[in-house]
């Protein structure tokens, strides 16, 4: 990810989940209706973040346990206080070298979090060996170049008034951000019955202030990089992106949210 990454900030869980927590909240419980794994199941959160996936499958799945891993001790931290299960339990880790030992766990996902990792094959390569047989290996990933209309706005008005911003683009950086890239990313794995599919949820704001808001948390690369401007330059992106976004007569914006999904067996 090289100079971009830079911007990749995250560490401050309240700030991420008023930027895109929220909207990954709503994805997450499609995903989770559509993986379908059975009750009582031993969970592991790939990349857990501030604990939205965790959560919604505790609230959900019925699960025996989840456990969630993340580089972040500021996101662990957000996760353990926020999430108030005696099945829940989340500790720093890396998702290149799972602390767990082989066919551990009957469900392995995770969310968001792909574009991120380093070497994001390796970390597949993790989920798949701490499954058990039989077992569920699933992810999803914002569809940056496409549909994930809330980054895509802002990408397009930063880049037409900076051409740097370019360079900063998910959807120019991010390879997995497509249903043939998350297909590829499973591919020579050796999982079986791989399924991908769109989930899309509903991005409602009530007007232009509360969409805007949160780009100035500072976590992620949109947040990032608006921290990295002075204040005329936030105050032009602001006015560019409030010229340019669709919005109701009564100042509302409605936008989707599109994440790519997929699930395979062990």
């Amino acid at each position: 990810m090289g100079e971009a990454s830079r911007h990749d900030v995250w560490a401050v869980g309240s700030s991420y989940d008023a930027y895109v927590g929220r909207w990954s909240r709503l994805v997450a419980n499609e995903f989770l209706v559509w993986i379908d794994v059975p009750a009582t199941s031993c969970w592991l959160d790939v990349g857990c973040g501030t604990g939205a996936l965790s959560r919604a499958i505790l609230e959900t799945a019925s699960p025996k346990e989840v456990c969630g891993v993340d580089p972040s001790s500021g996101f662990i931290d957000y996760a353990r206080n926020l999430t108030g299960d005696v099945r829940a339990r989340f500790e720093v880790g890396d998702a290149q070298a799972l602390p767990y030992g082989d066919a551990a766990l009957d469900a392995v996902v995770s969310g968001l979090v792909m574009n991120f990792v380093p070497e994001p094959r390796l970390a597949v390569a993790e989920m798949k060996r701490v499954a058990r047989p039989g077992g569920t290996v699933a992810l999803y990933v914002w569809d940056y170049a496409g549909e994930m209309q809330i980054l895509r706005h802002f990408w397009d008005a930063a880049a037409a008034l900076d051409r740097a911003a370019r360079e900063l683009d998910e959807g120019q950086r991010f390879e997995i951000c497509s249903p043939e890239a998350i297909q590829e990313l499973f591919s020579g794995e050796g999982l079986k019955d791989v399924s991908v599919r769109a989930i899309d949820a509903h991005a409602h704001f009530a007007d232009f202030d509360e969409y805007w808001t949160p780009f100035l948390g500072g976590q992620g690369p949109a947040p990032g990089y608006v921290a990295s401007l002075d204040a005329e330059g936030q105050t032009v992106l602001e006015e560019r992106l409030r010229a340019q976004i669709p919005a109701a007569r009564d100042g509302s914006i409605d936008l989707i949210a599109r994440a790519w999904a997929i699930r395979a067996m062990t």
